[in-house]
């Protein structure tokens, strides 16, 4: 590792600098209507593209009015939870969906069974890809192993740059089938290189599906329930797809819209669905329930679990950020339909696992937490549990490390990014680039000996 101690000082000066000067007045963003995050003061988003690959509604208009409704979320055309209602039995729901959102319609099963044997097909990795590539420098955060991995594939394709449809799609799906692979052994290598653990890789099997497949290679026994499946099949099919708009999904669009190859824009798009902020959420609902568990005596007592939230809220206890985390959504105002699905999934799980207390605290929180915010805070469109407030609970009872909690998102979202990668290359025409509004003085220049 490189120790940059000797220079550690030097570099404190100089970003001391760098904070004089880089930081704008947040009274300008106003005096010059900047929608800042591309949301305006009402919380709406600003419009900069069209879709046919998934839509999200909050709110009904009734005679002009902008009125809050139940969330609700359709994959081209198709509502998220007939969907999923559709498929659970089968666990290859996930398989569905991403057929659905790269070709716009529902297979038959014929359909299905051919792009589910291809996927399969696909899943092979480069020789030796896995020894020289995924054990190299393996690294405690999956997501930047993952990356490289996607940037080193360029370097296998002999037709890397190649932007025609059906080399993108080629490359795609390729993507798709192995990031569960890339996912799952770059936290093997990381277990054993860091963590002293022991090594182990299982090949991926053909006849299972993505989730069953994601279980079979993350345990040692290989070993899973059906409900197992079921709940992981649907917590991938739940994020898959999410609109244009959110972060890593308009990244994909932005730089493939410069038109790089897929595997930069790939990279790119894991760049941004790495942050807490975006992907990395449920990671600190889970950390912030363990601080809850050890903090509140009684679970059940809805007295002593509110006043905890109020010391998180009033930022004396937790992380102390005032928030509480996988409460609240950019879109969403009275519920997220993804929570709702996946809270019914947990639900089943937890009393298969016999965490049925455990649940029942998070089911209060939920409830206590809503209140809590409404009432400490402005809320202009109301409060409710996103996708993120359940799915750690539902990863930690599948015995998936916190570690694996962001790159199962991406094994997730790849299916929508490729779609959307697909739509612009065939819909865009311009290179996205918006405005940016200088507000520096100009100044004269000065010789270095008058400084």
């Amino acid at each position: 590792m490189l120790d940059f101690n000797n220079y550690q000082n030097q570099i404190y000066d100089l970003s001391q600098l760098t904070v004089s000067s880089t930081s704008i007045n947040p009274e300008l963003y106003t005096k010059y209507d900047v929608k800042r995050g591309l949301r305006d003061l009402n919380g709406n988003g600003v419009l900069t593209g069209l879709t046919e690959i998934s839509e999200i509604n909050s709110f009904d208009f009734i005679d002009g009015v902008k009125i809050p409704c139940e969330g609700s979320l359709y994959y081209r055309g198709y509502n998220i939870k007939d969907l999923i209602n559709g498929t659970m039995s089968a666990n290859c729901g996930f398989e569905e969906i991403t057929y659905l959102l790269l070709f716009g319609k529902l297979p038959s099963k014929e359909e299905l069974d051919a792009f589910r044997t291809l996927l399969t097909d696909m899943r092979k990795l480069p020789g030796s890809f896995v020894r020289d590539v995924v054990m190299k420098a393996a690294n405690p955060d999956i997501m930047n192993s993952v990356s490289k991995s996607v940037l080193t594939l360029y370097s296998y394709d002999e037709n890397a740059d190649d932007l025609a449809v059906d080399n993108v799609l080629r490359q795609c799906l390729h993507l798709i089938s192995v990031f569960p692979t890339l996912c799952v052994y770059g936290y093997h290598a990381y277990n054993y290189y860091k963590n002293g653990q022991s090594l182990f890789f299982h090949a991926p099997e053909r006849g299972f599906s993505t989730a069953e497949n994601i279980l079979h290679m993350l345990r040692p026994d290989s070993g899973f329930t059906q409900l197992e499946a079921i709940v992981l099949d649907a917590c991938l099919m739940l994020h898959a797809e999410h609109g244009g708009g959110n972060n890593s999904t308009f990244t994909m669009h932005v730089v493939t819209s410069s038109g790089t190859d897929t595997y930069s824009a790939v990279s790119a798009a894991l760049g941004s669905l790495k942050g807490p902020k975006h992907g990395g959420a449920n990671i600190k609902v889970a950390n912030m329930f363990d601080d809850i568990k050890a903090n509140v005596k009684d679970w059940k007592d809805d007295d002593e679990v509110s006043a905890y939230l109020d010391k998180i809220l009033s930022k004396e206890a937790f992380d102390r950020s005032g928030l509480i985390y996988g409460m609240g959504h950019a879109v969403y105002s009275l519920s997220d339909p993804r929570a709702c699905v996946l809270k019914g999934l947990v639900e089943r799980l937890s009393g298969e696992k016999g965490l049925d207390d455990e649940f029942t605290l998070y089911a209060s929180v939920e409830k206590l937490a809503a209140q809590q915010i409404c009432k400490k805070r402005k809320i202009y469109k109301g409060v409710s549990a996103n996708v993120d407030f359940y799915s750690g609970f539902a990863y930690r009872m599948l015995g998936i490390p916190d570690e694996l909690f962001t790159p199962l998102f991406a094994i997730s979202r790849i299916a929508g990014w490729s779609a959307h990668r697909l739509e612009e290359i065939l819909s865009g025409s311009k290179i996205i680039r918006p405005a940016y509004k200088s507000v520096s003085e100009h100044r004269e220049y000065i010789p270095i000996d008058e400084r």
